[in-house]
């Protein structure tokens, strides 16, 4: 079974339907949150370059064939029509890494309408999962103010491909490491972990643990403490980094309890013990809010280790996501259903500063001094330039951050900047309307932009 088959069973009937109807122009859809989740002041976009990976290797098979027939209980000669349809066509997006809002379009794919159809529960599956996880990942970073956060979270993620996804943006937010070993190798991250309870647990005691490791592991050691008691672990493992001389680059682990407090009381052993290059790292469902308790509190912890909540996005889990028709031969379309009323056309986002962002039409000309933040990274099927790098990603979103205005940064009560909408764009929506609301489901062509 192929990647082609990762998808929603009416996008496969939908796509037929369209070749067998001969309908074959030029389609438009349009990828975007209708509105952030609660506690969130921005989005930083993700998930766009494996969503480009999927659509430069897009072909229907004879074996993906015979698998949607299966699916619909049909014969393969039924469906035929799909049979070697690859992804031929344009696609523009936010790239990795930049800040965006509500109802700015991530990605906007423009192809004939069977292909745009077929690809759509994959780019909103990718784009929507990693947005989500990417934006949570740059609010532990914001709450850690310069400390070191590294990602725990596989073992609870939702399926391991979640996880590896988890530790990509993750890197893109700007974390220090990854305990996901395929992620560290497959992206180059800094692979980190220490032990588990159940290792020291498997030892008499906890200097016998400790000391069994260090042989195990030459120069720097990270010691979990919390087994039994805390601070009684904490001077075993002073007493072991001092007598082997591991202190510099060494760390101890708390892992439960009242992660401020105890990194007080083993702040101060390590430090009567001669040992203050030793670092403390805390771990134990942490995530921005708890990070930002503990940074705002004083306490003297150097690293974070976050897991579940975060690469589970546990606070918002998703993102109200939509990929929706914007234009079809050059006709702009438009849904008019409550509440979820879309904007017609192609559109371009103006990033303007000091002012909110503007979403136009493709073809208006930009305000001055504007950025334009959708660009071509797909034509004819084919990428338009190299995979952007996660350390590019990084670099977009240190950049966006440092320009946003301080309420959309808050860890809590975050204020989102609102962007507003072009006169143009808001007289085509309304006039649109308006003609679909009196029966008229045929709008004027829209004019077309060269690609």
């Amino acid at each position: 079974m192929s990647d082609i088959t990762i998808t929603d069973l009416y996008e496969v009937t939908m796509a037929l339907s369209y070749l067998r109807e001969g309908m074959d122009r030029p389609a438009t859809f349009s990828l975007f949150v209708r509105d952030l989740p609660p506690e969130r002041g921005f989005l930083a976009s993700a998930g766009v370059e494996p969503a480009l990976d999927f659509l430069g290797a897009f072909h229907v098979t004879s074996a993906d064939v015979c698998d949607f027939a299966d699916a619909l209980g049909r014969p393969a000669e039924d469906l035929s029509a799909l049979h070697g349809l690859r992804f031929s066509g344009e696609v523009r997006a936010v790239p990795e890494g930049r800040v965006v809002f509500s109802g700015e379009p991530l990605l906007e794919v423009t192809a004939p309408i069977a292909q745009a159809q077929l690809v759509e529960t994959f780019l909103l599956n990718q784009v929507s999962h990693q947005t989500s996880v990417a934006s949570k990942a740059a609010r532990c970073v914001l709450a850690a103010a310069g400390h070191p956060v590294i990602d725990f979270s596989l073992r609870r993620t939702h399926g391991v491909s979640a996880g590896l996804q988890a530790a990509r943006v993750g890197a893109i937010a700007g974390f220090a490491g990854t305990s996901d070993v395929a992620a560290a190798v497959r992206w180059g991250l800094r692979a980190s972990g220490t032990m588990a309870h159940s290792y020291i647990e498997a030892f008499p005691d906890e200097e016998s643990a400790f000391r069994a490791f260090a042989r195990a592991h030459p120069g720097p050691v990270t010691l979990l403490v919390d087994t039994y008691d805390t601070i009684r672990g904490v001077h075993t493992a002073a007493r072991v980094l001092r007598d082997i001389g591991r202190g510099p680059g060494s760390a101890v682990r708390l892992d439960s309890g009242d992660l401020g407090e105890l990194s007080r009381r083993a702040r101060h052993v390590l430090d009567a013990a001669g040992l203050p290059e030793v670092r403390i790292i805390a771990s134990g469902g942490l995530d921005e809010y708890r990070v930002d308790d503990l940074v705002r509190s004083g306490a003297p912890i150097d690293v974070y280790a976050v897991g579940t909540r975060v690469g589970t996005s546990a606070d918002a889990p998703y993102l109200d996501s939509a990929y929706k028709l914007v234009e079809y031969d050059g006709r702009p379309v438009m849904k008019l259903s409550s509440a979820k009323v879309t904007a017609p056309g192609r559109k371009q986002i103006h990033r303007r500063r000091g002012r909110p962002d503007l979403v136009a039409l493709r073809d208006e000309p930009p305000p001055d001094g504007a950025e334009p933040l959708l660009r071509t990274v797909m034509r004819d099927g084919h990428r338009t330039g190299p995979p952007d790098t996660l350390a590019e990603a990084h670099t977009r979103l240190l950049s966006d951050l440092a320009a946003l205005p301080e309420p959309a940064l808050r860890v809590r009560s975050p204020v989102p900047p609102v962007p507003e909408l072009s006169p143009r764009l808001l007289h085509t929506t309304a006039a649109l309307r308006e003609r679909l609301a009196a029966g008229d489901g045929v709008a004027a062509p829209v004019a077309r932009t060269s690609r």
